[in-house]
């Protein structure tokens, strides 16, 4: 016989999940007796929302779903602000909650919340687990969900006596069957060749990188796609990092708090081809006005997103990775001379802004000086604010990554701050720093 609790943490290890963060509680005991006789490392944090941030940077910086762990009531809702900006991001992020038990459940009994209602408006799906025999389906659903499609977060709640009940034996799925789940990846081939026409016959083309090239992990294929096509690219802040800032295709970032040059670039162009992009507000202001002057060819694997917020005149369907290998193999360089000059001619009009100073450190020298610091493969963690937008102007992303919360913005997630106070000895200060931050990541935050 084995129990629900010692299923659960099967189940994880048959997944290969090497780290969790989380809290223990009453309603969870019996999932962490069976944790502490595994290899599996658990990272014991002061608040449950912390276990939800650290799962979320564990998954955008490692690529594997991250995993956080709490009890029920007070617990699952601490997790509630990590699981939204999972969502916002496209992050996978499983989210294992204890609950009381079954029989006790809609009777507002101690500790009691409806965790899964709460978490629906933000969670790709949940479970609200009635039998440890369908445990080992669940979590292979999960981690399906969670890390296929477009990538996001998945809740399991687990009521106590759900843990505690005992089956004759464990076997977990080799792999995941959900009636009604079969995101699509390949891109539909007529709209691929629609695609090509259409950057054939533009004079004016842009690609914008979203964070959806992150997700897909297609940073080979983008770049080849731009250097096939020739098209100049622009980024959003969560698309930061693709190309890396002194690339030749590169313009820098859109948006209210982007680049001047890659912001004309886009309302001038005749063809932007939008590519794991959402264009919230901050990326574009006017979406339909750009869709009036320009045709769109909008690529994102999640069919919700095309057309949502601009209209998508070649809307594509599909894994961006494969998408963009399979238009990067059929592109003709067909861009005018005239237009490159005209676009990195802005570019060079319009330098980053910020100049060194004596009697204080200047951010974004500061942000620029420590990326010329920092090996290639450097990851840059920021934390919200005008830090934020400093960071995602100024540090060259070359092999690495960039790291913010994009889409909800939330606030505190760096677990190390950089202060750019004013300083009796700024240069001294600003050395000792950086000299404490050369290893891999690094973390960006506005001092407060």
């Amino acid at each position: 016989m084995i129990s629900g609790a010692e299923i659960m943490v099967k189940c994880l290890q048959n997944e290969g999940v090497s780290y969790l963060f989380g809290y223990p509680g009453a309603a969870i005991c019996p999932f962490y007796d069976y944790i502490t006789k595994t290899d599996i490392k658990h990272v014991l944090v002061r608040q449950e929302q912390n276990a939800a941030h650290m799962a979320n940077g564990y998954a955008r910086a490692s690529g594997k779903p991250g995993v956080c762990v709490a009890t029920s009531g007070p617990g699952a809702t601490n997790l509630i602000t990590g699981i939204a900006t999972a969502y916002m991001d496209s992050i996978p992020l499983i989210a294992i909650t204890g609950q009381v038990n079954s029989w006790l459940l809609g009777r507002d009994v101690f500790q009691e919340a409806d965790i899964t209602g709460a978490c629906q408006p933000f969670t790709k799906h949940s479970y609200l687990v009635k039998d440890a025999a369908s445990l080992p389906r669940i979590f292979k659903e999960a981690f399906h969900i969670a890390t296929t499609g477009r990538p996001g977060p998945v809740l399991i709640d687990v009521p106590t006596d759900i843990q505690l009940q005992e089956v004759e034996s464990f076997n977990y799925p080799a792999k995941a069957d959900i009636i009604g789940y079969k995101p699509r990846t390949q891109g539909h081939p007529m709209q691929i060749k629609k695609a090509l026409q259409a950057i054939k016959e533009a004079e004016r083309p842009v690609i914008c990188c979203g964070g959806g090239v992150v997700s897909a992990g297609a940073r080979e294929e983008m770049i080849a796609f731009a250097r096939n096509s020739g098209i100049p690219v622009a980024a959003t802040m969560m698309g930061i990092g693709v190309m890396p800032m002194d690339s030749p295709y590169y313009l820098g970032m859109i948006g209210s708090h982007g680049r001047t040059s890659a912001n004309k670039a886009m309302s001038e162009a005749d063809l932007v081809i939008l590519c794991g992009a959402r264009v919230g507000d901050r990326a574009v202001a006017a979406p339909e006005s750009l869709a009036e002057k320009a045709k769109i060819i909008h690529i994102d694997i999640d069919p919700a997103e095309i057309g949502k917020n601009m209209t998508a005149h070649i809307p594509i369907v599909g894994d961006i990775r494969l998408v963009l290998s399979d238009l990067a193999a059929k592109v003709e360089n067909t861009v005018s001379q005239e237009w490159i000059d005209r676009v990195f001619g802005l570019k060079a009009k319009y330098p980053p802004r910020g100049e060194a100073r004596e009697d204080c450190v200047e951010p974004r020298v500061f942000i620029r000086d420590l990326s010329e610091m920092m090996k290639d493969d450097a990851i840059l963690v920021a934390d919200v604010g005008q830090n934020q937008i400093w960071a995602a102007r100024n540090f060259n992303v070359k092999e690495g990554r960039f790291l913010t919360s994009g889409g909800l913005g939330t606030w505190g997630i760096p677990y190390l701050r950089l202060s750019a106070r004013r300083s009796p000895n700024p240069t001294g200060r600003w050395r000792q720093s950086a000299a404490t931050v050369r290893s891999r990541c690094v973390c960006a935050s506005w001092a407060r």
